[in-house]
């Protein structure tokens, strides 16, 4: 089989950017479309849960022996098998007449967009080379980081005008041309690989799902003692919270799993894991970056919108509007760094938009005021979007540089596991935070009211994330609340900043490489053209 064509058409770099598009913006839209299932369809809060937390484990849990998948029978046919399989869970939860069929739907769509997702971006590693994979690095962490903050924005406008239904639909159209493109997508696979590793498998879903878990439910289910009743698979946890037995048979399955992938290997067995891919600092460090983004990232995703709406009254559709800005300093940095990168080294590209979402984060901590009008926040959201565009994209190039084209999968599905970890602890982590503050805030706020008023008002505001603010009567509790939320949100932006510092900090371990100058993929690879001429 040919090696990789050096002068690579832009065509599939299209259709794998316009599916992981695709994919982002669903996730991100049922968010939003939330409010509305819950009312058509009489659900419970725990129904409500699942619907989210469902998606995120099965995305999470099947990253790693899907992408070695990829490696083993193809990664076009599993981008496109992923692909399919999302657009008809698509439609079934459109059509969704329950709770449990919604989650059921959701699990399989988590599902679908694992088998996609990972193997985007091992394909763009095998078939471009040189500055075409710098910009094409460069497209596909701007689509990541940008469709997150569009997602919202969207979701609103669905929702408001044609319904919760229809943050489903609008995948067919959409999915229907990326299969069509699909076909014109070089093919790519690992010649050398052999066997199944169906123990590393069955660790690798284990782990990552009771450590996904811990980290999204942690915050509803309480870490030690139960904040209330937990439904988990049918099972009924009362007197103590499941998280931390999930967290530990997460981390247990993990160092097994490490153990044996490392038991598997000295004996030349297949393994699903590569770790000798940790060896490579450009890998090993870029990863520790690539965590910190995705938890500044969707900390601040998360933080935001409930600041807007609950503190300053803005509907849904207004946040979403708002949190977009980030989407357009994310864009219009994925124009730069093409240019930039014929200058600047991938890791200094890299270390600067660390530091640029460093500044945004703290500008908007700074920007935070009771009352204030939402514009103020709008040039520190396009400054941590740059940063986030410059900085998602060339860790993408950093963390595949030395990575060979036949390991593409692997390395690729455990990039985006790493992602997925540090969105999970963004929520996680300052998720916690944003609550703690809340309530000590609160508590603070109506010092001058008897500690029961103090204490119920603490909690209510606390226990929602500061969803309750609107309904609080007396305006002075409401005045201080308002007040406290403004406080806790501010602590949340600040500590996202000190957390990206570190992202700077483990940059400067990143090995120095030439400007533009990028490893290409070792000759073994496959990277089946069918026969058509795809130069430019």
């Amino acid at each position: 089989m040919p090696s990789p064509n050096p002068r690579q058409s832009w065509l599939p770099l299209a259709v794998l950017a316009v599916g992981v598009s695709m994919v982002v913006i669903d996730a991100t839209i049922v968010n939003v479309a939330v409010p509305a299932i819950l009312a058509d369809l009489g659900l419970g809060a725990t129904d409500v849960e699942w619907i989210n937390s469902i998606y995120s484990l099965m995305f999470a849990a099947l990253l790693i022996p899907l992408g070695r998948l990829g490696d083993l029978h193809g990664r076009r046919r599993l981008f496109a098998w992923g692909i399919t399989v999302f657009l008809l869970a698509s439609v079934l939860a459109a059509l969704s007449v329950s709770g449990p069929m919604l989650i059921g739907v959701r699990a399989i769509q988590g599902a679908g967009a694992a088998m996609a997702v990972p193997m985007t971006l091992a394909i763009i590693n095998s078939i471009y080379l040189g500055r075409q994979r710098t910009i094409a690095f460069a497209v596909w962490g701007s689509i990541i980081g940008g469709m997150a903050a569009v997602g919202p924005l969207l979701g609103g406008w669905l929702v408001t005008e044609h319904g919760w239904r229809a943050a489903f639909w609008v995948n067919l159209p959409i999915g229907a041309l990326v299969l069509l493109g699909a076909l014109r997508v070089p093919d790519s696979r690992d010649d050398h690989a052999a066997g199944t590793d169906l123990p590393g498998v069955a660790l690798a879903v284990l782990g990552t799902t009771g450590v996904v878990f811990a980290l999204i439910e942690g915050q509803r289910y309480g870490w030690l003692d139960p904040l209330r009743p937990a439904h988990v698979l049918g099972l009924r946890f009362e007197d103590v919270s499941p998280v931390p037995f999930a967290l530990g048979i997460g981390l247990l399955a993990l160092v097994a799993l490490v153990l044996l992938e490392l038991r598997r290997a000295r004996a030349g067995r297949p393994v699903l894991i590569d770790l000798t891919l940790f060896q490579l600092p450009s890998f090993r460090y870029g990863s520790v970056a690539a965590l910190i983004v995705s938890l500044g990232e969707f900390g601040m995703i998360l933080v935001l919108p409930l600041f807007l709406q609950s503190a300053l009254g803005y509907s849904a559709f207004q946040a979403g509007l708002v949190i977009a800005t980030l989407a357009l300093g994310t864009f219009l940095a994925g124009g730069m760094v093409p240019e930039l990168s014929k200058k600047w080294s991938s890791r200094v590209i890299v270390r600067v938009g660390l530091s640029l979402e460093a500044v945004g984060a703290a500008g908007i901590g700074m920007s935070l005021t009771p009352g204030m009008s939402a514009w103020p926040l709008v040039p520190w959201l396009v400054v941590y979007g740059t940063g986030i565009g410059f900085a998602t994209a060339q860790l993408t190039s950093v963390l595949m540089a030395d990575v060979p084209a036949r390991q593409s999968g692997q390395a690729s599905a455990m990039q985006s596991t790493i992602r997925q970890l540090g969105a999970a602890l963004g929520v996680a982590v300052l998720g916690g935070v944003l609550v703690a503050g809340l309530g000590s805030a609160v508590e603070r706020n109506l010092a001058d009211r008897p500690e029961g008023i103090r204490t119920s008002v603490a909690r209510v505001v606390s226990d929602s994330a500061g969803a309750a603010i609107p309904g609080l009567r007396d305006p002075a509790i409401h005045t201080a609340a308002v007040r406290s939320a403004a406080e806790a949100t501010r602590t949340v932006t600040i500590t996202t900043a000190l957390a990206l510092l570190v992202g700077v900090a483990a940059t400067l371990l990143l090995p120095r490489t030439v400007a533009g100058e990028e490893p290409h993929p070792q000759a073994s690879a496959t990277a089946d053209t069918g026969g058509r001429d795809l130069e430019v």
